[in-house]
C-alpha cells in the first residue's frame, strides 16, 4: 500500500516536471555506482528537483520510487518497511526526499543498505545533515554530494536556456578582458542580469513569481531558524532567540559582521563555547558563511559573518527595513564565490591562495594594493582592459 501511494505521487511529481534546466555536474555526481548517495543542501537550492531527474532519466517508473520523509503517511509507517515492500516487487532506485525529517533516519537507512544489497539508494537532506556524526557509522556508507544555490552562471542558463563555459579561477586572473569582453559582446544583458540575480537569482523559484521571491526565501529562512535548526542540533526552542537576534545584528551592520565572542556572549547572555557552537551550527545552515583572517596560525574562529548569499541579505534587510551598503553586498558575492577558501586580509579585503583581491565599485582605483605582488582589482563594472581590473560578475562563472 506504502508504494502504491508513493509511486503515484512519484508519477504526478515528475509529470509536473517541466524544468528543462538540469544542473549536470550535481546529476554526474549522483548518477555514480555508489549504492548509497547523500544529496545535502540549503533549503530550496533544487535537490528534489534533481532528484526526480535523475529517476525520469535512467529508470523506469516500476524500477524506481520517490518518497518524501515527512510524508503524512509516514505516521502508520517507516521508512525500511516502504523499502523492504519495494524491494520485494523487484525496486532497483529507491528516493527519501528531505531524510533528516524522520526521526530514526540514520539507523534506518543503514539497516535498508545491509538489509537489500541489490537496492540503490539516494536520499537528500539539511546542509546541516552531518553523516560522520551519527552513531550509525553512515560515514563508510554514504557518498555525499554537496549541492549549493545557482550560481551567476547557472541563474542565465535557467533563465535563457542557453549554455554558458565556467571558468578556472587561473583563467579568470590571467584572462579577465578577453573572457568578460567576448561574453558581453555576444551577451549584452550579462551586467543587468547580475544586478537583478543579486537581489533574486540565487534559487530556482526566481522563475516562479519574482513579486513573492523574497516572501518564500524569508519563509525558507524562518523554517531553517524554527525547523532544521532544533531537529537536527537538539536545541531548545526557547535558545532559538538567539539566531533571530544574530540575523538581526548581521543584517543591520553597514560592514560585514566581525565576531567578538566576549562580547557577543555578554549581549546575548550565553556561555562562549555556546556561541562558538551556535555560530558553527549558523554556518552549516545555509543562512550564514563565516570567514577566518589570513595567518599562518591555525584557527577554527571565524572572525567574519557574511550571509550566505546577498539574496539573503537583501531579503532580511528589506523584513527589517535596513538599508543595505553597496560594499557588503559586493563582498557578500565575492566571499559566496569561493565556498569557504576566501579568507578575509589586512592588505586589499580577501586572499584566495596566493592572491590578493580588493572589492569596489567601477571607479575604486590600486591605492590600496599599488605595490602588491598578484594583486587584483574586482570592480562592480561590465568590463575593463586591464588585466588587473576583474569584473565582479566574472566570479560568478567560476568552475565549482
Amino acid at each position: 500500500m506504502s508504494v502504491e501511494y508513493f509511486r503515484k505521487k512519484q508519477m504526478i511529481l515528475q509529470n509536473d516536471l517541466t524544468s528543462e534546466f538540469v544542473r549536470t555536474g550535481y546529476l554526474k555526481q549522483i548518477n555514480t555506482k555508489e549504492r548509497l548517495v547523500g544529496l545535502i543542501g540549503p533549503r530550496g537550492s533544487g535537490k528534489t528537483t534533481l532528484l526526480l531527474q535523475y529517476l525520469k532519466s535512467d529508470y523506469d517508473i516500476m524500477d524506481s520510487l520517490y518518497m518524501s520523509a515527512d510524508d503524512i503517511i509516514m505516521s502508520d509507517t517507516t521508512i525500511y518497511k516502504v523499502a523492504d515492500e519495494f524491494y520485494s516487487l523487484n525496486g532497483k532506485v529507491l528516493i527519501i526526499d528531505e531524510v533528516h525529517r524522520y526521526r530514526d533516519w540514520a539507523k534506518e537507512l543503514k539497516n535498508i543498505y545491509d538489509s537489500f544489497p541489490k537496492l540503490k539508494i539516494r536520499f537528500s537532506g539539511s546542509s546541516m545533515l552531518n553523516i560522520l556524526h551519527e552513531q550509525y557509522d553512515l560515514s563508510r556508507r554514504a557518498f555525499i554530494v554537496k549541492m549549493n544555490e545557482l550560481s551567476f552562471r547557472e541563474y542565465l542558463e535557467f533563465k535563457y536556456k542557453i549554455k554558458f563555459d565556467s571558468y578556472l579561477l587561473s583563467n579568470v586572473l590571467n584572462d579577465s578582458v578577453k573572457i568578460s569582453s567576448s561574453l558581453i559582446a555576444k551577451h549584452s544583458y550579462i551586467f543587468s542580469e547580475f544586478k537583478e540575480y543579486l537581489k533574486i537569482g540565487c534559487y530556482p523559484y526566481f522563475m516562479e513569481i519574482p513579486e513573492n521571491y523574497s516572501v518564500k526565501l524569508f519563509n525558507s529562512m524562518q523554517k531553517i531558524i524554527f525547523e532544521d535548526i532544533p531537529s537536527l542540533n537538539k536545541i531548545e526552542f526557547s535558545n532559538l532567540s538567539f539566531f533571530q537576534k544574530l540575523i538581526h545584528k548581521v543584517s543591520a551592520a553597514k560592514v560585514p559582521y566581525k565576531v567578538n565572542l566576549a562580547q557577543m556572549s555578554a549581549e546575548l547572555g550565553i556561555s562562549q563555547p555556546t556561541l562558538y557552537t551556535y555560530l558553527g551550527i549558523l554556518d552549516k545552515s545555509g543562512i550564514f558563511s563565516a570567514i577566518r583572517k589570513y595567518s599562518d596560525k591555525v584557527s577554527k574562529k571565524p572572525d567574519k559573518l557574511y550571509f550566505r548569499n546577498t539574496n539573503i541579505l537583501n531579503t532580511f534587510a528589506n523584513e527589517f527595513d535596513f538599508e543595505i551598503d553597496q560594499g557588503t553586498f559586493r563582498e557578500t558575492f565575492f566571499v559566496n564565490c569561493f565556498e569557504g577558501s576566501a579568507y578575509y586580509s589586512d592588505i586589499g579585503d580577501f586572499r584566495i591562495g596566493d592572491s590578493i583581491f580588493e572589492i569596489g565599485g567601477k571607479n575604486k582605483d590600486f591605492k590600496q594594493i599599488q605595490n602588491i605582488e598578484n594583486s587584483f582589482l574586482v570592480i562592480d563594472t561590465d568590463m575593463t582592459m586591464n588585466e588587473r581590473k576583474i569584473p565582479l560578475w566574472l566570479f560568478g562563472f567560476l568552475e565549482k
